[in-house]
C-alpha cells in the first residue's frame, strides 16, 4: 500500500465580496454577499516509500492546500487522504509523531529563544527519549554545520542560517515522511545548493519520503525524478520529470562564440534565439537536425572560437506547458 495516499480530493473556501466603498460597507453589513473558491478539485495521486516527489504550479494552483491537508492543519470537503495509514486531520497526535514539516515563510522556531533552547522545547512536545533526541540533535547539527549558531537567538540569524535550523527542527524526532513547503524561497545560492544537498542525502541516504512544492525550478531539476503539475486546483501531469521535458520542449540550445563577427545564419529547421556581435544562439530539434551534423555545418564554414549544446532552462519548459495546456482547455 503506498505510504501517501490521495483520492479525489477537494477543498472549498466561502468567501466574502462586497462592493467597494462606503455604500458597498454599508450594504454589506445587513446582506453579506458570499461566493466559493475551489482551492483542490479532484486531486488524486500516490506516494511510495522513500519517494522524492516535486508538487509544482503557479500562485494559487492549490500546492500549500495540499501540503496542509496532508500535514493535519487543514480538513479537505471531501476526498479521501491517507498518510502511514492514518487519516491525518482526524488522528492528529499520532500523525504529526511521525511527519516533518518546513515551511519556507513560517517558523516552529521560537523567535526570542536561542536555537539550541528550541530544539530542546520541541524534543519535550514530540516526547523524544533524550539519548535518542541527542544523538539525533547532534547528527543533524553536524549535516547542516550549526554549531556556531546553537547560542544564538532565532530572531539574529539569517534566513538562510534559520532555514537551516528549520530543517533540523522538523527532524528532530525522526519521521519517515517530510512535507517541504517552498524550502529555499529568498536563499541566496550557496544556501540553496546547501539545502538541496541535505534533502537529497534525507532521501537516498536514510529513506526519508520528501514531498516538495516549489517555485524554483532548480530546486525541482536538482531533487526530483517525478513531478506532479498541479493547475486551477487539479493534477495536469504526474510523471517523470525528463518525459515532461522531452514531450513538451524537446528541442536543444546551440551556443557559439565565434573568433570574429557573428554570421548571418539560416537554416531550415534552425532558429536564431539570440545574437550578440561575436556569438548565437540556435534553437533546434535533434530529431530532425542531428547535433554533429548542425556542429559540422557551422564550423566548416566560420571560425569557431567556443561551442556547447544544453537543454532549455526547467523555466521555459514548464512555461511552454502551461500555454499547451490553457491553448488545450481554450
Amino acid at each position: 500500500m503506498p505510504q501517501i495516499l490521495v483520492e479525489a480530493l477537494a477543498k472549498t473556501y466561502r468567501v466574502a465580496e462586497r462592493a467597494p466603498g462606503l455604500a458597498g460597507a454599508l450594504r454589506g453589513l445587513v446582506r453579506r454577499r458570499w461566493r466559493e473558491v475551489h482551492a483542490l478539485a479532484g486531486v488524486s495521486f500516490s506516494l511510495e516509500a522513500g519517494e522524492l516527489l516535486a508538487f509544482i504550479g503557479p500562485n494559487g494552483a492549490g500546492k500549500s492546500t495540499t501540503v496542509k491537508i496532508l500535514s493535519g492543519i487543514l480538513r479537505p470537503t471531501r476526498g479521501r487522504v491517507e498518510v502511514g495509514g492514518l487519516i491525518p486531520y482526524e488522528d492528529r497526535i499520532r500523525h504529526v509523531a511521525r511527519i516533518g514539516v518546513v515551511f519556507g515563510q513560517r517558523s516552529q522556531l521560537w523567535w526570542d529563544l536561542p536555537v539550541l533552547d528550541g530544539f530542546d522545547l520541541l524534543a519535550d512536545i514530540y516526547r523524544v527519549e533524550p539519548a535518542r533526541y541527542h544523538r539525533r540533535r547532534d547528527e543533524l547539527v553536524a549535516m547542516l554545520r550549526l554549531e556556531p549558531l546553537l547560542d544564538q537567538p532565532v530572531r539574529q540569524l539569517s534566513l538562510g542560517q534559520r532555514m537551516r535550523a528549520e530543517f533540523v527542527a522538523a527532524l528532530l524526532h525522526d519521521p519517515a515522511i517530510l512535507f517541504l513547503d517552498e524550502p529555499t524561497i529568498g536563499l541566496d545560492a550557496p544556501s540553496k545548493l546547501a539545502v538541496r544537498a541535505f534533502v537529497r542525502r534525507l532521501n537516498r541516504e536514510q529513506g526519508v519520503t520528501v514531498l516538495l512544492t516549489t517555485h524554483d525550478m532548480h530546486d525541482v531539476e536538482a531533487l526530483a525524478e517525478r513531478v506532479i503539475v498541479i493547475g486551477q486546483g487539479r493534477v495536469l501531469t504526474d510523471g517523470p520529470f525528463e518525459s515532461l521535458r522531452a514531450g513538451i520542449l524537446a528541442e536543444r540550445r546551440l551556443y557559439i562564440d565565434f573568433a570574429g563577427p557573428a554570421p548571418a545564419f539560416e537554416m531550415p529547421g534552425v532558429t536564431v534565439r539570440a545574437r550578440t556581435e561575436r556569438s548565437l544562439e540556435l534553437a533546434f530539434d535533434p530529431a530532425r537536425i542531428p547535433t554533429p551534423q548542425l556542429i559540422a555545418a557551422i564550423a566548416t564554414e566560420h571560425a569557431v572560437q567556443d561551442i556547447h549544446v544544453d537543454e532549455p532552462a526547467i523555466e521555459e519548459v514548464i512555461t511552454r506547458f502551461y500555454a499547451l495546456h490553457d491553448a488545450h482547455e481554450a
